[in-house]
């Protein structure tokens, strides 16, 4: 299966396809954390149109996410931001490819009204997949299944102190911080592959 990753620089979706024999692609304007052959740095509307089979897209989330929407009332100028990424987000739903999925965090209510009032179709947490940590990210998916959990550790997670389970929440301030929240947890990555590869 030809499998495009876009948005992506770690190469860890790109990688967990890779393994299980696909032939996928990652493409970000960022060069590949892992300097991989594997990667196309470019803009994703340079080979949105390539005869994908499935897409998995993780646009940037800074104008989208639930947790900066009081900046919209702080910045006049943070408005025309929220409506070029609300058309890159809806470029990527509307692509042509016929197996898709675009993850973001939870969007505020200005978000979703700009993506043509389409509310994701699932959301997920790390603790699903191994990952001890909370983190919620909405899943829009076309012809695709839900994603199955495939380690539930919910109930550890929730053992744990709050600046632990929200870990990258309560990263310090650092040049890298925007990068390491970014990230897709590995258990996701494997359990995307396996499920939809």
């Amino acid at each position: 299966m030809k499998v495009l990753i876009a948005c992506e620089y770690s190469g860890r979706v790109r990688e967990s396809f890779r393994k299980l024999g696909h032939d996928t692609y990652s493409c970000d304007l960022l060069p590949a954390d892992d300097n991989s052959y594997f990667h196309v740095q470019c803009d994703v509307k340079e080979i949105l149109n390539e005869n994908w089979d499935l897409m998995i897209a993780h646009p940037p989330c800074t104008y989208f996410a639930n947790s900066g929407v009081s900046w919209l009332h702080k910045d006049s100028n943070r408005w025309n931001k929220l409506n070029e990424a609300a058309n890159f987000f809806n470029l990527l739903l509307d692509s042509n490819i016929n197996k898709k999925c675009v993850e973001n965090p939870i969007p505020h209510k200005y978000a979703i009204s700009r993506i043509k009032d389409r509310k994701y179709n699932q959301i997920i947490q790390p603790w699903m997949f191994g990952h001890k940590e909370t983190k919620a990210t909405c899943l829009w998916l076309d012809n695709l299944p839900l994603l199955k959990p495939s380690n539930d550790v919910k109930e550890e997670t929730y053992k744990l102190p709050k600046n632990k389970r929200q870990r990258l929440h309560y990263l310090p301030p650092s040049k890298d911080r925007w990068k390491l929240r970014s990230l897709t947890y590995q258990g996701v990555a494997d359990a995307m592959a396996q499920q939809w590869g």
